[in-house]
């Protein structure tokens, strides 16, 4: 039985704080139906370079401005890939676990899918497999989504069987408590507080892509690191 569930959408590179939740859950409910926001994280996340944070972007096909997270799609051609790869290696190839990490996201971005949202699964269950979770899935988008904010995320939790729903302290602004109230599901609050690690390139950063602390403490560093937390 799916008890504890996440509901949130597929980030691209998300940070630690994502994958944190994913240890005290049993089912992820991957958010693609909702609208893409150009604005959000899933096409989009911080790495570090010489200078400070530095964003490493997807490159997508233009859209509707109402269209689904599911249905975006990554520019044709390979100069973002490129460019991205490029990136990663400049600012990273001095790293640790340079080796370890680098060849397997460049085979990641070698032949990825059309679809932005199946590329970032792809990364999360790769960054899953070298963090030692394994977690259920489940689109919304393969659901019966009705509503929107608090209703929805309380119809999605029960429809997937869930008692719990794991929240993310960024959701407590627009937080409803009745829908879940409603539909007897308990709201527990992540409680995560990043932790310090070694880091190039002058002061510590928090809150950078997972790929930061994966070059910088390597998968199986990392995996204890999340696990402390």
């Amino acid at each position: 039985m799916n008890n504890t569930i996440v509901v949130h959408q597929p980030d691209f590179m998300p940070y630690l704080g994502f994958f944190q939740r994913f240890l005290q859950a049993d089912l992820y409910v991957i958010l693609d139906h909702v609208q893409f926001n150009t604005r959000g994280w899933t096409h989009r996340d911080k790495i570090k370079s010489r200078t400070g944070e530095s964003w490493l972007s997807l490159s997508v096909k233009k859209s509707a401005r109402e269209s689904a997270i599911s249905s975006i799609e990554l520019s044709d051609g390979d100069a973002w890939r490129i460019a991205n790869i490029n990136k990663i290696r400049e600012n990273y190839r001095k790293a640790p676990f340079f080796d370890a990490v680098f060849p397997k996201l460049v085979e990641m971005y070698q032949s990825p899918p059309r679809s932005m949202a199946d590329f970032n699964l792809s990364l999360i269950k790769l960054f899953c497999n070298w963090l030692g979770i394994s977690i259920g899935w489940k689109r919304s988008s393969e659901m019966l989504p009705l509503g929107a904010g608090s209703e929805m995320i309380a119809g999605l939790v029960a429809q997937a069987g869930g008692t719990r729903y794991l929240s993310g302290v960024g959701a407590r602004d627009y937080h409803r408590q009745a829908p879940f109230d409603r539909a007897g599901i308990d709201v527990i609050w992540q409680d995560f507080k990043h932790p310090v690690y070694p880091q190039q390139f002058n002061d510590f950063v928090p809150y950078l892509s997972t790929v930061d602390v994966l070059f910088n403490c390597g998968p199986s560093g990392t995996a204890q690191l999340l696990r402390s937390i």
